[in-house]
């Protein structure tokens, strides 16, 4: 078992947090797991910058999101019927007795609509979210060594349809599709640098200094502000809107795209055309961000949830109900229509999609330029990024702008008729911090989806100093039940029932797995079933601040450690049968649609996991977890100044952070 929790602490944290940092594998191993060459750079040679040219025969025009695009619907024959060998062995893995799991596969895979639907959602949270989630991505994931022995879960990866993620999740998708869908374990392997292709994930450099100098490293602080202003005073000079989500999302790219360069050429529509996407050997990616109405400060429950994925922008929300080639995102659009023959590419630089999807992170570099955080930061920093802002709009910092392809489309319904620009924000801002909008779409079927939960709502549920801050509270899933609820946005849209905030603490619901509308004839429509997956401490106090941008490489992969002991549940050390009862709760929608029996081994883990309704809505104690299996002893890297003023002055001026 990978990193078991059966050996002693001692041992457990030497596996961990090694020279290599890496659990041991043969070399052969590791040089077959090396990071593959990077996504191909669809707009090179013009880097960062937008092309503007001729509008293929078939001029782009806005779909209405009254069915899947054919794309999507010609990429899901492939990839559900690529989906049937995995999920054939996964659960013929997981000990579901009772049921003959391989010939059910088989009786069944000639109509893989029969067959389970899976996804899987990693919620927003900074690189706490990003790190937490990669750790259950990991255990899903069937190159993970050991991830295929009896009870593991590697296979479930490889047997989801989607992937979603928002702000920080949006991270971890983005990252692994910029990266030819490379695995967790082969980003965790390659810190050596030996194909010259950069390193990803070195968090120990935080995002406002740039990648680590020496070796093919060779940008200072200096330099590295620079290359930002550099690449996107290109975009701004070619006539692009820019605006602070510009040079966020270029920061970015140097952690989790390419350290070298920052993959300034590549794009989200690309990965659509990458032989690993086209032959269905991976889920689909889809990015969440929020809407902002220009003039607004607030993001309201109810504003219009807009969704990337390598095919398409837009949303089914009854607001827009459309969608525009991804491709073109930043072609001007009129009623529906390009206005022009002239047509924009480019412009979805997989960067600033991961930068859209985090906007609210943007304040922090107007934090570090501002005039009174002058002496708290170095001089180079504080000078690169002053150069940064300048000529920035106020109004516009804090937002991602683009140019409207809905203007002058679904008038009567859509708040953005009339404006040229879209304003888009974090995608949790409007409280559902798990990105669930678009795997409850009914015309996806998703049948199960797992909802990873990093977020830190114990900042504002339980105040009080005697409470641990930093751990979820369920309100992501209560806020997208009471929209599901909304008669105006709904759109047909179906969700389970989900107790109150307290309820989750009494139960302890938001400190285990918890499964979620188990019963399919006590929904309001079709509905998937939801198996939570709260954030809590299983080796490693994971609950670190959204404002955290350093880790050293023993943090960053405690971190993902303590994500994959909680997709394994200790490796079963906590329940050995949680491997059955993740397997139940893949088939239970298929095997309530094709009439076969439910088997008692199933029964019992509903009884087990399944909210059954009861609630509790009295005022819960302080909230302190405790650690579930042996502690992990990791040396925490100095913050640094840098570090330590960055968040204090974050915590105080981002009154939304409840929301991250």
């Amino acid at each position: 078992m990978r990193f078991s929790t059966l050996l002693p602490s001692a041992t457990a944290a030497t596996l961990l947090i090694s020279a290599e940092a890496r659990v041991v594998v043969p070399e052969e191993v590791q040089a077959a797991n090396r990071l593959a060459n990077r996504a191909f750079p669809a707009n090179a040679p013009h880097g960062y910058t937008p092309q503007t040219g001729n509008c293929p025969s078939n001029r782009p025009t806005v779909r209405a999101a009254s069915s899947l695009s054919p794309n999507e619907t010609a990429w899901l024959e492939v990839r559900r019927n690529a989906t049937l060998d995995p999920m054939r062995d996964l659960l013929s893995r997981l000990n579901i007795t009772g049921l003959d799991t391989t010939a059910y596969i088989n009786d069944h895979q000639n109509n893989a609509s029969a067959l389970p639907n899976i996804g899987i959602a990693v919620s927003g949270g900074g690189y706490r979210a990003m790190l937490n989630g990669a750790g259950v991505v990991e255990a899903f994931d069937s190159r993970t060594p050991n991830s295929t022995s009896a009870g593991q879960l590697g296979g479930l990866l490889q047997s989801t349809t989607y992937l979603s993620g928002l702000s920080g999740g949006s991270w971890l998708v983005g990252s692994l599709y910029s990266n030819n869908f490379t695995s967790i374990d082969s980003i965790l392997a390659q810190d050596t640098d030996a194909d010259n292709s950069g390193s990803l994930w070195q968090l120990g450099q935080d995002i406002f200094t740039g990648p680590a100098t020496g070796g093919i490293q060779l940008l200072d602080s200096a330099g590295y502000y620079a290359a930002l202003q550099s690449a996107v005073s290109d975009k701004d000079d070619a006539g692009f809107d820019v605006s602070l989500t510009d040079y966020w999302g270029r920061a970015l790219s140097y952690q989790l795209v390419n350290a070298t360069d920052g993959g300034p050429a590549y794009t989200w529509s690309s990965i659509a055309q990458q032989d690993w996407f086209t032959s269905g050997s991976t889920p689909l990616p889809l990015i969440v961000a929020d809407s902002r109405v220009p003039g607004e400060i607030l993001i309201a429950s109810n504003t219009t949830i807009f969704t990337f994925n390598p095919w398409e922008f837009g949303s089914p929300d009854p607001t827009i109900y459309g969608y525009i080639p991804m491709e073109y995102v930043g072609t001007n659009f009129s009623a529906g229509t390009t206005r022009s023959d002239q047509c924009v590419t480019g412009f979805d630089n997989v960067g600033f999609v991961m930068g859209t999807s985090a906007t609210l992170f943007n304040q922090a570099l107007t934090v570090v330029g501002g005039a009174n955080t002058t002496g708290l930061f170095p001089s180079a920093l504080q000078a690169g990024i002053t150069a940064v802002l300048s000529g920035l709009s106020s109004d516009d910092n804090d937002i991602a702008d683009y140019p409207n392809p809905f203007y002058g489309y679904n008038n009567n319904t859509n708040p953005y008729a009339v404006s040229r620009q879209l304003t888009l924000v974090d995608g949790g801002e409007d409280l559902q911090n798990v990105p669930l909008h678009p795997l409850i779409q009914p015309l996806r079927h998703v049948d199960v989806v797992f909802a990873v939960d990093t977020s830190a709502d114990t900042n504002a549920s339980l105040p009080t100093n005697a409470s641990a801050t930093g751990w979820p509270d369920g309100a992501s899933l209560i806020a997208t039940y009471e929209r599901s609820l909304n008669l105006t946005m709904e759109n047909g849209t179906s969700f389970p029932a989900i107790p109150d905030i307290n309820t989750f603490f009494n139960l302890g619901l938001n400190n285990r797995p918890t499964f979620f509308g188990c019963d399919p004839a006590n929904q309001t429509g079709p509905s998937p079933l939801i198996v939570y997956m709260p954030n809590a401490p299983y080796v490693y106090n994971s609950n670190t601040s959204t404002y955290d941008l350093n880790y050293n490489n023993t943090e960053r992969n405690a971190m993902i450690l303590n994500g994959y002991n909680m997709a394994t549940q200790g490796n079963g050390t906590l329940d050995s049968q949680w491997g059955t009862c993740v397997g139940c709760a893949i088939l239970s929608r298929s095997l309530d649609r094709t009439g076969t029996p439910v088997p008692d081994v199933c029964t019992s883990c509903f009884d087990r996991y399944c909210w059954d309704g009861t609630t509790n809505s009295t005022q819960p104690e302080n909230y302190i977890p405790a650690m579930k299996l042996e502690e992990l002893s990791v040396t925490a890297s100095g913050a640094g100044k840098l570090g330590l003023s960055l968040s204090a002055v974050l915590v105080s001026l981002m009154v939304s952070a409840v929301l991250i």
